[in-house]
This record gives structure tokens, C-alpha cells and sequence, in this order.
């Protein structure tokens, strides 16, 4: 422990590529400055099972609860509900999660063939706690949790859940009647056969009317989706009592705050390669995460549907009416109304399974989800800086050139990357001789500059019997089957490939053993891998994708799981890094597919964006976003990755850029090449200036990510997160927290000279990161910003630990001494922690290799503690600096003390 003491400062789609390697036309690539053609995708009038579960549900047939059948089991109670029309049971279990968490599971009783449950996805089997049966009126069951203050209230007749915490009921399932549930049928064809001899088949649905409800068969413009199974949806309705605020779903590129869907489309889960994606659109893009959370004063709730299949979310919020008349009796009184936000979710295939996170608090949410699918994969230090990227670098060349470019521009940079011309034809784990003739002693460049290099791995494999990665794969079986049962062929960009079936096992294993240095030649253990088009990218694929009834490990179809195949990508490619290094280094791995879960493997990032002030703008959101679902390493491309940025938005880019987690320039082919230092003098500095504060402020970084791997807690974090009881922080979008302490907004308008910046708090101080001013919370403040500015506040109460002086790389700054900035708060007391280990290995973990401290200020002392007593990490770096923020008088004196630890 160390103490430093002040005796008493007045602080101042349309798709052409030509593949000569390929022979191949039209193989998709996206034509320069063209918006994306959403003809070529769905929208909700074209999707069968929304179509079908609309017309069923406009005719209310109603389920009931035969509490008659009700068995507590060790694990859950389970009963029977039946739909008054279809007469056959469904069996509904109800579960008592550890950490206030409830699982509804709905499924057929007696299924003609397994439905599929999504696996891999949750950490491991979630520990039960035996829920109480209760007495409860006629035709109702009531199960308590051991506290007894949290109980499901079951109602037989309509058949209804109420989540009830302390006598209120905050969440209501199936209160609107829209549970939906396609029970497995016997084909067509089969069933005639078997009824050949009777009038009537239980199917009385017309030619006509089938091909329109989709039900065996379903068109899409020149493609035909056969059914094999038959329909199969399900849907479920939840109604959140008193909410207005709901967040999460990714990926869309929308408000953070989720929209009412009752005038349109609703919003969209399927994992698709669109390129230049509209925004304020509520299509699905790149990645899915089944999970929402709803917010009001005093609450916080979390639903997460677990199903990789197709899935759609309808939103209706009706918000607060101030006064409404009832009539009791002869007397009209008048009653205040909550609000309701109504939520309803429906799949294409699988099995209702849903979790309700309780909270009662955001963080309690946040834990509880982290619970179920696990926290942030802690990253190494250096992608924590800034990664460069192009597609594509041409050759050895080219990489060395721009390498030395940031050294004699002295900008910090720890990452450069390489995109698919790499490679020998597009075929992954290989090299282009000629452009990339000896790649280790490329890395071996990069490494003398405590650098690394990142290299893209996409799931399609060139279909070429002399390729070696795809004729093991091929002997092997594993690739994904077509619906004929041999291996699915569709075009990407190394022309005709075949695609790996991650879902298996086996699979991953093997993709896992390619990374393995004896068998990737060139690559050395400072390569990582970037994964792309895992969504998966089919070129010539119905909306750019595979087709559903191609065939997977365990015989399932390709609907059933669509959604989690990049998912399993990523998860291999993480496995495979670990593996290469015996276990000992972590990995980094980024993907543009992701599902619930996929923080535990890496990085996400939002696509392929366009180099227009809105796409900067709505990155904000669409991070925020990812951040409260549990994906805290996220990024957009600096800059958009289509089009051609003026010099003045591309500065705005990386100053927003440099204050998010995942930090990447990027731009596709035929671009004007955009380095930092290619825009004038001036422009060169200001990004510059903006890297250099990403590299100050590493340490503050670094802790952050500690706390998401520990303690499930975003990195940037929704204003609401922080402020969760003040109203006017649950809508705002346009600035955000980086953990507790900084608040940060981003200038998202060309020629802007002023923004409005929401300071929220009544009882909080904010002092300007670059001037010191300060202003007293619950107030909207002009800021002036020139091109330099990036309005960045420290919050009163906090310590922010940093790095004094800057290196070339995070390597280089290892022994870099270290600052603290200490902001006071009204009281004049503030507390801060700080994690440290050695940035690239899992001895954090396994030997307890890692320090841990807190900061705390108060009466004029600041004092350095342990944190976290089973850690230690030897450090020879010094904290050389400390700014105090907020002091009354200038200290007359200053003494320090430093006993043994």
C-alpha cells in the first residue's frame, strides 16, 4: 500500500466480381457506392411462418393449463397445455434458476422426430433451485423461489404466467394470447398414402392456400425452401408491466432504444451478408442475439429466447396514460394506467425455451445473462490499440511501407491486417508466393516492433481436389450436405466452394488443427485470425445465404441452427489459437457472425458500413447495443469501410473510434487509400492526437475489460446503465459511459461548432478531460468543438488510471510509467481500481499472476490498496504523475508513504 497525502487547488447490392482464379462471374462482391438492393431480401410479408402465425392468431384460439397434470420434479414442474382446436398436449416446465432466474421450456409432448434445443451456447447446465408450490385459487398454481419473493403465478383458463416480485406483477406470458406452436406432421405424400381409402385427411387446406402459408414448400423469388418437416414455428407473447424502455436484439442497424413495430416491419434475427446496409432499418444484418431488456424506474428485466432459428420480435409499447375512467358502480373513478411494452417473439423452428432475468438492477441483469452464456473472453493487451486495415495490402511490400509510414508519422499502431488477397486464389492457411513470398520474415518485421499481424479465415473452402485443406475436409465428410445428401456447393469469392459444418464436433476440432504451426505454414505466434462471411455468405444463396434444407451434423436442417453457424466458426478458430500455444497464450479472433455467446470467443464488429456522417453516427447506438447484450468488445470500421471519407468526417471517425472498445481503420477494394497521414498536415495530426489518447488511456481500458470477464459489466455502457433512475438518461444515444467514469460525445455532424452534451447526475460533477472546467450534473451543457475537440468528461468520485507516455506499440509501453487522474466529487472523495498482468497469457487465471489494486481519495489522502489479495504480478513501473481534479485550495504540501505491501 502506498499513501499520498495533500495538506490542503482550485483546479483550473447489386454483386459483380471478376475471379480470373475462379473462372467465376457475377460471384457477388458489392459494386462500389451502390446502396444494398433489399429486394434481393425478405421482408416480413414474405416470410411463410410470420404469415401463418398472423392468420392463426387473428382467429384466438386459446390454450389451457391442465393443472390436473401438474409433477414436481428434482429440476422443474412440468403440466401439460392443450390448444382447444388441435387437442394434442404441449409439455411446459417451469425452472428456479440460481441468481433469481426463471426457464419457461414449451415442446410437444410425443414429437413425431426430435425438435432441435440449441446446445453450446449456455456455459454449462444452469444449477436449479426446487421452486415451491403454493396454494393458489381454483384453476391456478402458484411456484415460489426459496425467498419466497419471487413467484410464477400459472392461470389454467386462457393459459397465462405472471412473473410476480413482491406482489407486482411485472411480466405477464401469453396475457395476449399468442402462444404458437406447429406440431410436426407427417408429409404430405405419406399422409395420403395412409388415408388413401378415407374421405377426409385432417389437412383441409387447399393447393392454393398451402403454397401461400408456406407450409411444405416455400417461393422466394427463384428459389424454392422444401420442407422436409413440414411447418414448425412457435411464438409466445410477454407483456412487461409499466415499461416504456426496451434495448437489445442486435444486430440492427437502428436506435438503441427498440421502436415500436406496430406500422411495420418487425425487427429481424437472421444471420445475413448485406452489404452497405440501410440503417434505421429493422432487417437483420450480420449477427443475432435472441436477447432484451427492458427498463423502467426501480427495475431492470431481461428475456433471452434461446433459438438459432429465423426469428422475428414485434415491440408495442403503450405508454403511461395520466389519468383513465373507470366505472365502479354508479361512481366513474379515475385511475392512473402503467405503461406496457408487448413483446412478441416467433421462431421458424425448435422449441420454446426462454429465460426471464429478474434483475432487479441492469448489473444484476447483466451477471445473470453472463450466468447463462458467459462473460467477455478477457482480450490480449495489444487488441486493445489501434488495428490497420485494407482490403487489401497488396505484398510484403506494401505492408512494410505502411508500417514504417506510422513510426515516421509517430502514430501508435499494434495490428496490421490482411484481407483475402493474401492468400494463394482465396484458398485459407495459404499464401500468395508472389505477393507474400516469405511471410515470416514479414511478422518477424512486425514482431521487432512488438506488432502482430491478423489474417482472415472465411468457412468457404475453394473447391480444388490440389487443395489440401479441401481435399482432407472432403475425404473426411466435413462439409455441410446439400438436401440430396452430397456436399452443398455455393459461390463466394474463391468461385465454386463447399462450406465446413462447424456444428460438428469433429469439425472444430480438425479447423481447430490447422492453426497449428507445423501445419499452417508462414504463420508464426504473433498471427491472429479475423473470421468473415460466416453468416454464412452464399453469393448466389436465396438472400445471399444458404438454403435451408442443406444438411448438418446430427441430420438437422440448416433452419434449425442458421443462426449459430458463425458462432461455432468463431468458437473453433479461438480453440485453434489456444491449442497452437499449448494452452498458454490467449487468442484474438474477430467475426462478423455472432450469437448469444459469442463474447466468450472474441471480437464483433458492425459490418460493412459506409464513409457517411450517419453511419458514424449510428454506430454509437448500434455499440451500445451490442454491449448491454454481453458482446463488450465491439467496433466499427474507422472511417466506413465503403466509400471514400472526406478528411473532416474521417477525423470525427477516429476521434469516436479511439473511445470504443474494438478500434479498426478499414476500407474495401478500389478505395482511396486513407492511412492516417495521407489527408494533409493538419488532418495527420488531429488523428494522431486522437490514437495517442486510445494509447493514454490503455491502463483505464484494460481494467475495464477485467471487469467484464470478472463481474459481467458492459465496457461501454447506455447512460441508463449508470444513471438507472433518472428517467432522462433511458432514450439518450448520442453519448455514452466508458465504465463508470468517463462520459463521452462523439461529434457526429459535419461543421459542427457547438453540441448539446447531457451531463446527467443531480448529485454528480463533470470535469472536461482537455480544459478541467467543470458543471454540475442534470444539465444539458453547450460544448464549442473545434476539429480537435472530443468531448470527454471525467465524472466527480472517480480515478482513472493512464499511461504517461506513449510508445509505438502497447508492447513498447510496458514499462511506461503510469498516472492517475483523480476527480473529485462534491464531497470531495473519489475511488478507482486498476488490473494489471502481463497482457497476452492465461497466468492471470491458472497462477494467479496479476495485481489488482483500488484508489481511494478522501480528507485529502489518497491511498493505494489490494483489490484482490490472491493476485501477483511483479511490475517495474512506476505511477510517476497524479492530476487531482476539484480541489478547493492548492495544496501547500504534498508527502508520500510507501510501507510494504
Amino acid at each position: 500500500m502506498w499513501r499520498l497525502a495533500l495538506s490542503s487547488s482550485r483546479s483550473p447490392q447489386s454483386l459483380i466480381v471478376s475471379e480470373s482464379d475462379a473462372g467465376a462471374k457475377n460471384l457477388g462482391k458489392p459494386v462500389e457506392d451502390e446502396a444494398v438492393d433489399k429486394n434481393i431480401f425478405k421482408d416480413c410479408s414474405k416470410i411463410a411462418f410470420y404469415r401463418r402465425q398472423k392468420q392463426q392468431l387473428s382467429k384466438k384460439s386459446t390454450y389451457r393449463a391442465l393443472l390436473d397434470s401438474v409433477t414436481a420434479g428434482k429440476e422443474s414442474t412440468r403440466f401439460q397445455i392443450i390448444n382447444e382446436a388441435a387437442k394434442v398436449p404441449l409439455l411446459a416446465e417451469v425452472y428456479g434458476i440460481e441468481g433469481n432466474i426463471f426457464r419457461l421450456k414449451i415442446n410437444e409432448e410425443t414429437p413425431l422426430k426430435p425438435r432441435y434445443e440449441v446446445p453450446d451456447v449456455l456455459t454449462s447446465k444452469p444449477s436449479t433451485v426446487r421452486l415451491i408450490s403454493c396454494s393458489g385459487d381454483t384453476g391456478s398454481l402458484v411456484l415460489a423461489n426459496g425467498k419466497g419473493d419471487l413467484k410464477c403465478h400459472i392461470t389454467a383458463n386462457p393459459f397465462k404466467i405472471d412473473l410476480v416480485s413482491e406482489e407486482d406483477v411485472v411480466m405477464s406470458i401469453n396475457s395476449l394470447g399468442q402462444l404458437y406452436f406447429e406440431q410436426l406432421q407427417i408429409p404430405p405424400k405419406q399422409s395420403r398414402a395412409t388415408k388413401e381409402n378415407e374421405e377426409d385427411t385432417s389437412d383441409d387446406t387447399t393447393q392454393e392456400n398451402q403454397e401461400e402459408l408456406g407450409l411444405w414448400e416455400e417461393k422466394f423469388r427463384n428459389f424454392v425452401d422444401v420442407k422436409d418437416n413440414g411447418p414448425a414455428s412457435i411464438g409466445l407473447d410477454f407483456s412487461l408491466h409499466g415499461f416504456e424502455h426496451v434495448y437489445g436484439i442486435p444486430q440492427h442497424a437502428e436506435s438503441h432504444q427498440l421502436k415500436n413495430t406496430s406500422d411495420g416491419d418487425a425487427y429481424r434475427l437472421y444471420n445475413l451478408d448485406v452489404y452497405g446496409y440501410k440503417i434505421h432499418d429493422k432487417m437483420g444484418i450480420y449477427g443475432s442475439v435472441p436477447y432484451l431488456l427492458a427498463h423502467k424506474l426501480g427495475r431492470t428485466l431481461g428475456i433471452f429466447w434461446l433459438n438459432a432459428s429465423e426469428t422475428l420480435v414485434e415491440i408495442n409499447t403503450e405508454p403511461a396514460v395520466k389519468y383513465a375512467l373507470t366505472q365502479t358502480g354508479p361512481v366513474a373513478a379515475k385511475q392512473k394506467v402503467r405503461s406496457q411494452t408487448d413483446v412478441h417473439w416467433m421462431s421458424e423452428s425448435g422449441i420454446i425455451d426462454v429465460f426471464l432475468l429478474t434483475g432487479p438492477t441492469p448489473s444484476d441483469v447483466f451477471k445473470q445473462y453472463s450466468y447463462l452464456t458467459g462473460t467477455q473472453a478477457m482480450p490480449p493487451l495489444f487488441s486493445l490499440g489501434y488495428h490497420q486495415c485494407r482490403w487489401n495490402y497488396e505484398d510484403e511490400h506494401d505492408v512494410k511501407a505502411v508500417d514504417a509510414g506510422f513510426d515516421e508519422h509517430d502514430i501508435p499502431y499494434d495490428v496490421m491486417w490482411l484481407d483475402i488477397e493474401h492468400t494463394e486464389g482465396k484458398r485459407y492457411f495459404t499464401w500468395d508466393k508472389k505477393r507474400f513470398p516469405n511471410p515470416k520474415r514479414m511478422q518477424e518485421l512486425l514482431r521487432s516492433k512488438k506488432r502482430k499481424l491478423v489474417v482472415i479465415s472465411d468457412p468457404h473452402i475453394k473447391i480444388d481436389p490440389d487443395y489440401l485443406v479441401y481435399a482432407k475436409a472432403k475425404e473426411q465428410g466435413f462439409f455441410v450436405r446439400n438436401h440430396e445428401g452430397g456436399d452443398f456447393e455455393g459461390v463466394c469469392w474463391p468461385g465454386l466452394s463447399s462450406y465446413l459444418d462447424f456444428t460438428s464436433p469433429k469439425v472444430r476440432q480438425w479447423y481447430s488443427s490447422l492453426f497449428a504451426f507445423s501445419v499452417y505454414q508462414g504463420s508464426t505466434d504473433i498471427l491472429y485470425i479475423w473470421n468473415d462471411m460466416n453468416e454464412p455468405s452464399v453469393f448466389r444463396g436465396p438472400e445471399l445465404t444458404m438454403q435451408k434444407n442443406a444438411i448438418h451434423h446430427g441430420n438437422w436442417e440448416h433452419r434449425e441452427l442458421h443462426n449459430i453457424y458463425g458462432f461455432y466458426q468463431q468458437m473453433a478458430t479461438a480453440e485453434g489459437l489456444i491449442q497452437r500455444s499449448k494452452g498458454k497464450e490467449r487468442p484474438f479472433v474477430l467475426t462478423r457472425s455472432f450469437f448469444a455467446g459469442s463474447q466468450k470467443y472474441g471480437a464483433v464488429w458492425t459490418g460493412d458500413n459506409t464513409a457517411e456522417w450517419s453511419y458514424l453516427k449510428i454506430s454509437i447506438p448500434m455499440l451500445l447495443t451490442l454491449s448491454v447484450t454481453g458482446i463488450s468488445f465491439c467496433g466499427a470500421d474507422v472511417g466506413g469501410f465503403i466509400g471514400n471519407p472526406e478528411a473532416e468526417l474521417l477525423v470525427r471517425w477516429y476521434q469516436a473510434g479511439a473511445y470504443q472498445p474494438f478500434f479498426r481503420g478499414h476500407a474495401t477494394k478500389d478505395t482511396k487509400r486513407r492511412e492516417p497521414w495521407l489527408f494533409g498536415e493538419e488532418h495527420t495530426q488531429l488523428i494522431q492526437e486522437a490514437i495517442r489518447e486510445r494509447y493514454t488511456l490503455l491502463p483505464y481500458w484494460y481494467s475495464l475489460f477485467y471487469s467484464a470477464h470478472v463481474a459481467s459489466q458492459p465496457v461501454m455502457r447506455p447512460l441508463w446503465v449508470e444513471f438507472p433512475d433518472e428517467l432522462e438518461t433511458f432514450g439518450v444515444e448520442d453519448e455514452y459511459m466508458l465504465g463508470s467514469a468517463l462520459l463521452v460525445h462523439p461529434v457526429t455532424e459535419p461543421k459542427a461548432t457547438v453540441v448539446d452534451v447531457f451531463l446527467p447526475g443531480s448529485n454528480e460533477v463533470w470535469y472536461d478531460s482537455k480544459t478541467f472546467s467543470h458543471w454540475k450534473g442534470a444539465c444539458t451543457v453547450k460544448i464549442p468543438v473545434a476539429l480537435d475537440t472530443i468531448p470527454v468528461f471525467q465524472r466527480g468520485g472517480s480515478v482513472v488510471p493512464i499511461k504517461t507516455t506513449i510508445g509505438r506499440s502497447t508492447g513498447c509501453m510496458t514499462d511506461s510509467p503510469y498516472g492517475l487522474w483523480v476527480a473529485l466529487s462534491t464531497k470531495g472523495s473519489a475511488v478507482g481500481e486498476f488490473y494489471l498482468d502481463d497482457g497476452h497469457s492465461f497466468q492471470y487465471l491458472h497462477q494467479k499472476q496479476f495485481l489488482h489494486r483500488k484508489f481511494s481519495f478522501a480528507s485529502g489522502v489518497l491511498t493505494n490498496s489490494c483489490a484482490d489479495k490472491r493476485g501477483h504480478y511483479p511490475s517495474k513501473c512506476v505511477v510517476e504523475q497524479i492530476l487531482v481534479l476539484g480541489l478547493k485550495k492548492h495544496p501547500s504540501s504534498v508527502t508520500s508513504h510507501s510501507p510494504d505491501i
